[in-house]
């Protein structure tokens, strides 16, 4: 028997244990909702009932006709393996489960590997089938995963998984258990050559699987209702009697917790992979040649405001916001949640992977919003550690895929309190500083509105750092300057004006390299031109960086941050 597959749980919208239909069967009963379903629509629908978006299970082939090109696939053969290396044998002995798995799939074991391209995009695809013996991972699917991740670095080509399994297959012993390092060692080998690695996570997903392939790669999506964990949730009641909570171990519970990037509905999938896979491409060399920069360098060009007035235009709720920024630039936008700590998605921060005119980028900034709800959703664009270690965790992965790195910021500073105290704010916020020195690809930082503090900085410490031409960057808030030194808020205006906040202090520092200019009166009356001028200034700048390579980018990154303060500091 296999490892032991965990019983539904309430609140899921995973496959539970229904009376199997007839394939030639007209209609059929939801796993989910119990309606009748007229079999013909239900598999337009990919196998998703139209009532209440349950997700029924898939073969391999129906997984694959699902998600690659028509007529891209072509099998790979994984080398031969051993079959029964225990002479196994409970209430039936183990090759005589093994043959009667075989006749009723058709497959060999319980993956399939193929070379195919998705929205043209090339991949090596390892599916796993639930119907063979649990998808329980042994030595043949264990195989079959690493000659996947093989192939995809012969053909230099991202690697997708799709898993289903209950778990590591007791028949085999020892022998299966060594197969989660197996596969973590051939996945270590893609990160070294910088090879994107997905996993789309199906119903089940645990034991072995979970702990080892399924959850190394760099994006993972799952389907929604998709149950993933180490130990199921029956045993963990059966042997700790702990109550659980609702939707235990679903997409949507891990999703909350940072664990998953995404849970997309089987019909969004092949768009969401094959955008993934768009940004692991190249661009042409002579990207972003026509773009024109308006970029002010000189402080005597910038029109004057009072500080206060320039702190007040700083915060005002109709300038975009990242995501307005993402949906003016990009042709195409993955968001990738979590740090994969369980400490929780912090939605203060919002990073992923997009394409800009064709150029690959990993964009991570602050959100704020324009409504008391967005900003309350988004925790007024304070992150806590969360965040920051999400956005790490993006930087790292733009590192692996030699992508640039583009930086909005836009907060009034970190989260403080109990929890992000706790958490420790300080050290994540320390540990990215840290990071983003060290990052062998371009760093752009534009600072869109407020540039609040170590808050700011921590996703600040760029090649590049531009400033809005009605931005403001300082070391603390004007009203807890004056709350400190003045002991009156009501300074706020004079601690601005004596922290020189504003764009044309900032740029005669060298904080800044240069301000983007505003559409008149303020990005707030103007917002799509105003993301259009950031986009524009975000391209002249990658477009001088990227002909420099990383031991080059890191250099003068360090360079530019080791100069502030110094007396003899001769900047460009």
């Amino acid at each position: 028997m296999t490892s032991t597959v965990p019983a539904p749980v309430r609140g899921a919208t995973a496959a539970p244990a229904v009376p199997a239909t007839p394939a030639d069967a007209e209609w059929l009963t939801c796993g989910g909702c119990r309606v009748l379903l007229y079999r013909k629509r239900f598999d337009r629908l990919l196998g998703v009932c139209p009532e209440c978006g349950w997700h029924s299970r898939l073969s391999v082939d129906e997984r694959l006709r699902s998600l690659l090109d028509p007529g891209s696939v072509r099998p790979v053969t994984p080398a031969e393996s051993v079959h029964d290396p225990l002479g196994f044998t409970d209430l039936v002995d183990y090759p005589g489960r093994l043959s009667r798995a075989r006749e009723s799939t058709g497959l060999a074991d319980a993956v399939r590997v193929v070379r195919g391209r998705i929205q043209g995009h090339p991949v090596v695809a390892a599916v796993m089938d639930f119907r063979f013996l649990g998808g329980s991972l042994g030595v043949a699917a264990g195989e079959a995963v690493t000659a996947a991740a093989e192939a995809a670095l012969a053909d230099s080509c991202a690697l997708l998984i799709v898993t289903a399994s209950g778990g590591a297959r007791m028949q085999e012993g020892a022998l299966a258990l060594m197969q989660m390092a197996k596969t973590g060692n051939a996945l270590r080998a893609l990160d070294e050559a910088g090879l994107l690695t997905v996993t789309l996570v199906t119903d089940p997903t645990y034991g072995g699987v979970a702990a080892s392939f399924a959850t190394l790669t760099d994006v993972i999506i799952a389907e929604p209702g998709a149950r993933m964990g180490f130990a199921g949730p029956r045993v963990i009641a059966q042997t700790i009697r702990q109550e659980l909570p609702p939707g235990f171990q679903t997409a949507e519970f891990l999703l909350e917790r940072g664990l998953v990037d995404g849970v997309r509905a089987r019909g969004e999938l092949p768009w969401v992979l094959g955008q993934l896979l768009a940004a692991a491409a190249p661009a042409p060399a002579d990207w972003g040649g026509e773009v024109v920069d308006a970029v002010l360098r000189d402080p005597a060009t910038l029109v004057r405001r009072p500080p206060a007035e320039v702190v007040r235009l700083a915060r005002h709720l109709d300038r975009p916001t990242l995501t307005d920024h993402l949906t003016e630039w990009l042709d195409g936008f993955v968001e990738l949640r979590g740090a994969r700590d369980g400490a929780g998605d912090c939605r203060a921060v919002v990073g992923g992977l997009g394409v800009l005119d064709g150029l690959p980028v990993m964009v991570i900034g602050h959100q704020k919003g324009h409504s008391t709800e967005e900003l309350v959703r988004h925790s007024f664009g304070m992150p806590s550690p969360a965040g920051y270690r999400k956005a790490a965790r993006l930087m790292r992965l733009a590192a692996k895929l030699r992508v640039p790195v583009v930086t909005l910021v836009d907060t009034a500073g970190a989260h403080p309190g109990l929890a992000a105290e706790e958490q420790g704010q300080a050290v994540a916020i320390a540990e990215s500083i840290a990071l983003m020195g060290s990052l062998p690809v371009p760093v752009v930082t534009v600072i869109t509105g407020e540039g609040g503090s170590g808050g700011a900085l921590a996703l600040a410490v760029a090649d590049r750092v531009l400033l809005t031409e009605n931005g403001t960057y300082s070391v603390i808030s004007p009203e807890g300057c004056a709350a400190i030194l003045w002991r009156s808020p009501e300074r706020a205006g004079d601690a601005a004006a004596a922290l020189g906040v504003d764009a044309g202090s900032l740029l005669r520092l060298g904080v800044v390299d240069g301000v983007v200019p505003e559409p008149p009166g303020g990005a707030h009356l103007d917002p799509a031109r105003a993301s259009r001028l950031v986009r524009d200034a975000v391209v002249v700048a990658l477009r001088e960086l990227r002909a420099s390579d990383g031991p080059a980018l890191v250099a003068a990154r360090r360079g530019r941050f080791r100069r502030f303060g110094l007396t003899n500091d001769r900047r460009p």
